[in-house]
């Protein structure tokens, strides 16, 4: 079974400069409810299917499955989408062996910047870039799942 290890965290400082690629990607949920989701996902010129399962271990892991699928297909889809687009341009920024998506999403959740690094095991140590800031791992609030519906421009500062 396909299991995604990632820990999350918000981002400070520089990291665009540190970029080798980034893509827009607009995402929506057919079904997100009870820790599982469906995904529908428009990266770029590609589309995606995903589902995931609920999180284990604090948020550290979950199942996932993931297809790709045509940009028609794609569209399709997004119509049967729960209200709530997320938006989001995602940079790759390579430290050390791994490599950190960092997530600058756009709309109703603008001024949130996550990153995330995806691990081979749980305890597996990793080269922390000086951009990461507080560890937000297993925070439900920092999902995609959850900010399509309780966007960051909604929550008190």
């Amino acid at each position: 079974m396909p299991v995604e290890i990632e820990r999350k965290f918000l981002v400070q400082g520089d990291y665009k400069s540190l970029a080798v690629s980034h893509s827009r990607i607009k995402q929506g949920y057919i079904c997100s409810g009870r820790g599982r989701t469906v995904r529908v996902r428009l990266r770029d010129d590609k589309g995606y299917l995903t589902i995931k399962g609920p999180s284990l271990n604090g948020g550290l892991s979950r199942y996932e499955f993931e297809k790709e699928i045509s940009v028609d297909e794609a569209l399709s889809l997004l119509c049967l989408c729960e209200p709530g687009m997320v938006d989001k341009i995602r940079w790759l920024v390579p430290v050390g062996k791994h490599v950190f998506e960092v997530d600058e999403f756009f709309g109703e959740n603008e001024g949130l910047v996550l990153a995330e690094v995806e691990l081979a095991e749980e305890a597996e140590d990793f080269e922390r870039p000086a951009f990461l800031g507080m560890e937000v791992t297993g925070d439900r609030r920092y999902y995609n799942s959850s900010l399509k519906a309780n966007p960051y421009k909604t929550w008190s500062k």
